[in-house]
């Protein structure tokens, strides 16, 4: 069986990206994947520093989530967009973890995807992971943007067809890379 880690890059109690994470992992989940879906709140880590770094070294909880990452065969991950940008829970995590190792991603096959209350999608921030991503060896399959959330997504499902048509074929894009490889 085939191991997805999922996780929204928010802390958000009513996350957004994390309600897309859970709706699409209900597109994923069949008997040749086990899907687990992570809470960044459960990854408390102090801002990182170098100072605190070399006096402390590395959290654990950020080492965890870098094993939780390491010991799947693929990653979703639905990011948060803050004034453009990743949102600092995420961007923390992720420093801790590239200081773990560079090499955070290891090449694991990554569907990439954001959600916003506005028109762009998370356009913002999916460009800069879309840039930054692949220096850590992610290997991004598919990307997937959802606009206008509170329009489009309702009920705990994507009730716009053509978004969900899109949605549904790039799980399988991800589905089949992870099953066969590139």
């Amino acid at each position: 069986m085939k191991k997805i880690i999922a996780f929204a890059g928010s802390n958000s109690k009513k996350s957004i990206n994390k309600q897309l994470v859970e709706y699409t992992t209900g597109l994923i989940e069949d008997a040749n994947f086990e899907v687990t879906v992570l809470d960044l709140n459960d990854f408390e880590m102090p801002l990182f520093g170098v100072d605190l770094e070399a006096r402390d070294g590395h959290p654990d909880s950020a080492k965890n989530l870098f094993n939780h990452i390491q010991n799947s065969d693929g990653l979703l991950i639905s990011l948060a967009e803050h004034n453009g940008a990743y949102s600092t829970v995420f961007k923390n995590a992720f420093d801790w973890m590239s200081r773990i190792n560079p090499k955070t991603f290891a090449n694991k096959p990554m569907f990439l995807m954001a959600a916003s209350p506005g028109g762009r999608g998370g356009a913002s921030v999916l460009a800069i992971a879309k840039d930054r991503f692949p220096r850590h060896e992610a290997h991004i399959i598919a990307e997937f943007s959802l606009p206008m959330f509170g329009t489009n997504f309702q009920g705990g499902k994507l009730i716009e067809e053509a978004l969900n048509i899109e949605l549904k074929n790039k799980v399988e894009l991800f589905k089949n890379e992870i099953n066969h490889g590139s």
